[in-house]
């Protein structure tokens, strides 16, 4: 008994060894690396704003609407209440990036839980789960979101609730077909002999190595999060003003396209600008992680 025990304790280590080594040499990834400098840089510029300017996001200046980038002290002008623009840019990165931060980690951790259930246990648990997980991908991902925030009204928590009621299909359908496929492995088999319990199994043993994918797949997630946010926000569903947000400042400065195009290509530019760095993290995890050739 005690030769049995001993096996799925073991058995992971490689796995576990792995992956350290992997990350041992995580900084011979350029995309990976380019993809994090980029945003350091954005969080740097974002949670330092006090350091970056010296105006309130949310304080009007009724006499100096619509000024120019760079007058008056406005390194990117003001809107048209007199807000610093600069200032809610910064401030605005802030919000929206935690926001989205959090709008991936209850789905993922949702979806973790109920994909290990559905590809451990089979059976009829499979199939309820897999049926629930086909009707909510049978609709478009921000088609969904906006009908949800639509109906539980506007702010954070509908949001957090929107996205987390539909984006925890995809993590559960990657970790349920990992699952699949890791419980029939001998280290999975000994712990069964063994007689650990499945929650320990499912947490000990069969998380830690399929995890990995649906990490690689929250860098690309938490992109399609910040363009559902930005989207809503633009819609008037989403960050409630006088927050400052990327897609708040979009909507309302897309009125002076024309004379203060900034108002709104700055924000747009900055919500690209997150994407390409989180997706350069997302394709370089890919690369680290991916299993090597035999």
């Amino acid at each position: 008994m005690s030769a049995v025990s001993a096996g799925p304790a073991a058995a992971p280590a490689p796995a576990a060894a792995r992956i350290r080594a992997r990350g041992a040499r995580w900084y011979r990834q350029p995309t990976l690396v380019a993809g994090l400098v980029l945003l350091a840089i954005i969080l740097f510029m974002c949670y330092g704003a006090p350091l970056l300017t010296s105006f309130n996001p949310d304080t009007q200046n009724l006499l100096e609407p619509l000024v120019g980038v760079g007058r008056q002290g406005h390194l990117l002008g003001t809107d048209q209440e007199g807000r610093d623009t600069w200032a809610r840019l910064l401030y605005g990165g802030q919000v929206d990036l935690r926001v989205a931060g959090l709008a991936v980690l209850f789905p993922f951790i949702l979806g973790i839980i109920v994909g290990s259930l559905a590809g451990y246990f089979g059976g009829w648990v499979d199939a309820i789960i897999m049926r629930i997980v086909d009707i909510v991908v049978a609709f478009p991902f921000f088609v969904l979101v906006i009908a949800l925030v639509f109906v539980l009204g506007t702010g954070e928590k509908s949001i957090y609730i929107a996205i987390t009621a539909v984006g925890w299909v995809s993590y559960a359908r990657i970790t349920r077909g990992e699952i699949t496929v890791a419980k029939r492995q001998e280290y999975v088999l000994a712990a069964q002999s063994g007689g650990l319990s499945s929650v320990r199994i499912i947490t000990r043993h069969l998380l830690p190595n399929v995890i990995t994918q649906s990490i690689v797949y929250a860098m690309s997630d938490i992109v399609q999060d910040i363009l559902a946010i930005v989207t809503l926000s633009y819609l008037g569903l989403g960050i409630q003003p006088p927050t400052p947000d990327w897609g708040t400042m979009i909507a309302t400065g897309q009125n002076f396209l024309t004379t203060q195009w900034w108002l709104t290509t700055i924000p747009g530019l900055a919500v690209v600008i997150t994407g390409v760095a989180l997706s350069l993290i997302g394709d370089g995890l890919a690369d680290l992680l991916r299993p090597a050739a035999s």
